[in-house]
This record gives structure tokens, C-alpha cells and sequence, in this order.
């Protein structure tokens, strides 16, 4: 979700007999099985977060607190990965009833869930008379109603609920305990983080099952093994020069504003870009525990060598570049012009970028065509 940064590349396809030598249909099953395996490691996490969660539910401590800031920040790293299977209306984002809207909206307006600095009234759980009732299905009915902005579920809701508003340009939010034990409508503000968790952990299991062996979508997306390598490309060009290299880093870099940051209450967002950046290697190469069989690079290596090498090679760069970043995203965003922090987030999303342009060139490779717009 969030700004719209149209970044179209349609690319079709040169003469030949690409990747004669892998087929096609392997290396479709080979990312069918990662994606199965992928979200499924993520569920785990995710429900151990909401452990986490409830345990501090249970005991308001500030020990179990940041037990379960903890729980989350494993979870969200585990999840991010998983986002280089979006951007081709899969489970996870079909345009009809995939969830994606309600586990990883963004930007997210604070206010419209919980009170903020100036505002000790604001949002839903503050709100009696417009919500008397906190239940899962007012969240999903909340979830962007009026606006892009009104988010009221997934990842970045419960972010807010466990850190609060980032107001320290020297570290995360700092959201009181008090919230949870003597603070006005402590009741409601558990009740929400415990609903809200338990939505995102079913949402996730919503869509794992649909690519195991005998999955819905699994056989769908099999059946055409041409049209599935297609997809694979879509969801990591995509990702990287649409959504990560524009909406979630050129946008905040360009407005220096906060509120553009992905991960903003944790100040997460560094380990955003790594782990999304660490999903388009897992696919490129289809290195994930317990995953075997040959790669998309392999069908690339097949047809145009070099070109693979440059894409494995940009692939690698970008991801040591995010991680040494030297602050925080925030940070980066505001710093000065030419200041060396602010140069090497721009350094990042060139890099970023250019990795998409390259994908592009990837599947004229292969005789496909596929768009970088998000």
C-alpha cells in the first residue's frame, strides 16, 4: 500500500530457444514449494508472537512489553521476505479477497486507531459512542474505510500498539505501560492488540494452504508453467523497483517526512529493506531451508550467462548496501543534503532500481513481458 509511483517497464521478448536447457515447469515447482515453506515460517513466528502478545496481556509488565516488541520485530523479519510473492494478484493480493490489505497496509494514520500527541481523544479505542464494541469484525470493517490512511489492522497496527508515536529523532517510540494498566481505556487497548494479532495470524494462515501440494492456487499456478515464470518475474521486478526502491525509499527520501517510513513506531525499517531485498535473492536462487530443485537463475544461466551473473551480483550489492546503512531510515531520510547517511540511501535506491531494470531485461530473455508498476 501507499503512494502510487508508476514505474512501467513492458518488455517482450527477443528471438530464440530461452533456457532450453531447465524446464520450466521444475523451476515453477521449485518456487511453489519455497513460497509453502516461506509463509509457513512466517506463521510460526507470527504465532509465537501473538504468545508473546497475549502473555503481556495477561502480566502488563514491562519485561513481558518488550518480550513481545521482541516477538514482533522476529516476526516482521521473517514476514518481509514473503512480500517478493506479491505484485501478480496471488493468494496474497488478489484483487477479489487476498488479505494483503489487512497485514501489511501502510502508511498508517495513528490517530485514527489510538490517541496521539495533542489528540488524548482520538481513534477507535478512544472513540465509545462511534465504537462501543471492539471486535475483530469492526477492525476488518474499520480497515481503510474513508480513507488509505485509516488502517486498523495488520503488521503496523499492532507496531503502534506495542511502541506507540515515534516523537524521539534518537529512537523508537516509547509507548507507557500505563496504556495497558491505568491509562484511559487500558480495557479497550488490550482487547484491540489481542484482536488485531489474532486477525493477522489467521490472515497468514488464509494463505499458505493455497500452496502446498492439493492448494488451489498451487495447481492454478502450475498448470501453466510459461505464465508462472511470468509471475515470478512480476513479483521480484516489482518489488524492487515499484514498491521497495519507490514507494518505500524514494518517496520517504524526497519528502524527508516520517510518516513515509515503513516501519516508523520500531524503527524497523532498516531490517524492511534487507528482508525484502533478501525475499529476490531467496527467489532468484531458491535458497530456502529444506528447498531443492533449480532456480530461476538457473533458467536465466541457461540462456544468457552473463546476464544472470549481473543480476546475482546486483542482488548481493543491494543487499550489503542495506545493511550498512549507518542509522537509522529515519535518520537518512532527514539528513542534510550530501551528508554521507543521506548518500547512501540514495546510493541504496539507485542500486535498488537499477537491480529492477535489470529483472526487466531478465524477462526479455526469456520471452516474457512483465510490468514494474505497482
Amino acid at each position: 500500500m501507499g503512494l502510487a509511483i508508476a514505474m512501467t517497464m513492458a518488455l517482450t521478448a527477443c528471438g530464440g530457444d530461452p533456457g532450453s536447457d531447465i524446464d520450466p515447469a521444475a523451476v515453477a515447482t521449485t518456487y511453489a514449494d519455497l513460497v509453502a515453506a516461506a509463509y509457513q515460517a512466517s506463521i510460526d513466528s507470527a504465532a509465537t508472537m501473538q504468545v508473546a502478545i497475549e502473555a503481556f496481556l495477561s502480566d502488563p509488565t514491562d519485561e513481558n512489553l518488550a518480550a513481545a516488541k521482541a516477538a514482533w520485530v522476529t516476526a516482521r523479519d521473517d514476514y518481509t521476505p514473503t512480500e517478493a510473492f506479491r505484485f501478480y494478484d496471488g493468494p496474497i493480493d488478489n484483487p477479489d479477497d487476498g488479505p494483503e490489505g489487512q497485514i501489511n497496509a501502510w502508511p498508517l494514520d495513528e490517530a485514527y486507531i489510538d490517541y496521539v500527541n495533542d489528540a488524548p481523544e482520538a481513534g477507535i479505542i478512544n472513540d465509545l459512542a462511534g465504537y462501543p464494541s471492539i471486535t475483530a469484525e469492526v477492525l476488518v470493517e474499520a480497515n481503510e474505510a474513508g480513507g488509505e490512511t485509516n488502517i486498523s489492522t495488520g503488521w503496523h497496527a499492532i507496531e503502534f500498539l506495542l511502541w506507540g508515536q515515534d516523537l524521539d529523532a534518537e529512537g523508537p517510540g516509547a509507548r507507557p505501560l500505563t496504556d495497558y494498566t491505568t491509562g484511559a481505556n487500558a480495557d479497550r487497548r488490550g482487547t484491540y492488540l489481542q484482536l488485531v494479532t489474532e486477525l493477522l495470524v489467521s490472515d497468514l494462515r488464509s494463505v499458505q494452504p493455497q500452496w502446498t501440494e492439493g492448494g488451489a492456487y498451487r495447481a492454478e499456478f502450475l498448470g501453466d508453467p510459461d505464465a508462472a515464470i511470468e509471475k515470478i518475474l512480476r513479483g521480484i521486478g516489482a518489488l524492487s523497483a515499484g514498491e521497495l526502491a519507490g514507494e518505500r525509499m524514494a518517496v520517504a527520501y524526497e519528502t524527508r517526512d516520517q510518516e513515509d517510513e515503513h516501519s516508523c513506531f520500531s524503527d524497523n525499517t532498516n531490517a524492511d529493506v534487507v528482508g525484502d531485498l533478501q525475499g529476490i535473492q531467496m527467489v532468484y536462487l531458491a535458497d530456502f531451508p529444506g528447498i531443492d530443485g533449480p532456480a530461476l537463475s538457473d533458467l536465466v544461466a541457461a540462456t544468457d550467462a552473463e546476464l544472470d551473473n549481473t543480476l546475482r551480483d546486483q542482488i548481493a550489492a543491494s543487499i550489503e548496501l542495506a545493511r550498512a546503512f549507518p542509522t537509522t531510515f529515519d535518520r537518512m531520510t532527514t539528513a542534510p543534503d550530501g551528508d554521507p547517511a543521506r548518500e547512501a540511501l540514495g546510493e541504496a535506491i539507485s542500486a535498488i532500481e537499477a537491480q529492477g531494470e535489470t529483472i526487466a531485461r531478465v524477462a526479455t530473455a526469456l520471452g516474457k513481458t512483465i510490468t514494474l508498476e505497482v
